[in-house]
């Protein structure tokens, strides 16, 4: 069926979906509305897993190509403990700038005769007319909050505080940093993006970030206190901000219903999982692909609508749980920071555990260890997280009935 579909918001998901939307029909008639001038974003690098860039391919070659030509990889990741490093081979990983990857799409969703409209602010009192809008803005998306009760928004927000840095210090793998203060653990996340920069993800417990100051402290004062904190992974590197940096609280998003009539969310608007998994752009291309595949084999709009967000609920189970113990991980450092390096990073790979925080962790590591080999542990663990994930989620229900 032949459709005119307003994409609001200029992040992946939207571009990514009008790509894919012209791909099937060059007759479609689609239009992206971003309210910010084009160029400019938010953001350092994202970071995204193989699997990902092998349905980039089967999507579009194309835009895939140049994603993969701009794109850092890596293989292993390294741990630094206190003056301890330790360095383990993974998954294939890959970096690229946010604002190349909004390049690269918005290159190609034009090719392909998008409409492509910036400093265009759409909201719930002027809904473009189109047979179907997708609310692609983002986490505070002004379309689900003008239909929040609609949409059953709920927003949880996690202990730690966390900044999104950049610095000219270029990792060759994925790093993580665990420093030791006088008021607690500091630690970080840090991968590469390009040739010349990086992401540091800073994170800390709340009485730490007070106890160092840096709830009062100003720009320049806070940079200097964790460049000396984080002086040796950078190695006489410089920490970089963008304007508007500045320390949060994770907020985990769901909504009840991800439809209201012609409205549909899609990527930050519908769900947000957990920084520490590394997996917001590539669920946010993951709707688009789902999206696209249901208008694609539907019959009506409704009918499609209804298979998307059915077939990306029960997809995102997994990964919403893997994110909320992976968040915990990190909560409860002090729970592992004391374990030697080696095994303190193997539970680090494991922090996604559904069983890990009821296990004693060095019991757990030898346990993992013991039956690894076997798999025993992780199809047991693949089985329980999307039934605890149920069972919390109903409780969640239950308690407000």
């Amino acid at each position: 069926m032949r459709v005119k579909v307003s994409c609001v918001g200029g992040g992946p998901a939207g571009l990514y979906l009008s790509i894919l939307l012209k791909l099937q029909d060059p007759s479609h008639d689609i239009t992206v509305h971003e309210r910010n001038p084009e160029g400019s974003t938010y953001g350092w690098g994202v970071t995204y897993w193989r699997g990902l860039l092998d349905r980039l391919h089967e999507h579009d070659p194309v835009s895939a190509r140049a994603v993969e030509e701009n794109s850092v990889r890596w293989n292993d990741g390294v741990a630094h403990v206190r003056d301890l490093t330790t360095r383990h081979r993974g998954d294939e990983g890959h970096g690229i700038g946010r604002h190349r990857l909004l390049e690269i799409l918005a290159a190609r969703a034009r090719e392909l005769g998008v409409r492509l409209e910036f400093e265009a602010p759409v909201t719930a009192d002027n809904l473009p007319e189109a047979d179907l809008v997708v609310a692609g803005d983002g986490v505070h998306s002004a379309l689900r909050t003008a239909h929040a009760d609609h949409f059953g928004t709920e927003v949880r927000a996690g202990r730690n505080h966390y900044v999104w840095l950049g610095t000219t210090q270029v990792f060759d793998a994925f790093h993580f940093a665990f420093v030791e203060t006088d008021h607690g653990w500091i630690w970080c996340y840090g991968y590469g993006f390009g040739p010349d920069r990086s992401t540091l993800v800073i994170e800390c417990a709340p009485e730490t970030w007070a106890g160092l100051g840096l709830d009062r402290a100003d720009e320049a004062e806070g940079l200097a206190v964790l460049e000396k904190l984080f002086a040796d992974v950078l190695d006489g590197h410089p920490l970089l901000v963008q304007a508007g940096s500045q320390w949060l609280n994770f907020r985990t998003l769901t909504n009840r219903t991800w439809t209201h009539g012609n409205l549909v969310l899609m990527g930050d608007a519908a769900h947000t999982t957990h920084y520490s998994i590394g997996a917001g752009t590539t669920l946010a291309l993951e709707d688009a692909m789902a999206l696209a595949g249901a208008l694609r084999e539907s019959a009506t709009i409704p009918e499609a609508l209804a298979r998307y967000e059915s077939e990306r609920k029960a997809e995102l189970l997994s990964v919403q749980s893997a994110a909320r113990y992976s968040a915990q991980w990190y909560e409860e450092l002090p729970r592992y920071i004391q374990l030697p390096p080696r095994q303190m990073f193997a539970l680090l790979g494991q922090r996604h555990s559904p069983l890990l925080p009821h296990v004693p962790p060095r019991l757990y590591y030898r346990l993992d260890r013991a039956v690894g080999r076997l798999g025993a542990l992780r199809r047991l663990k693949r089985w329980l997280g999307p039934r605890l994930a149920r069972s919390v989620h109903a409780r969640r229900l239950a308690s407000r009935d």
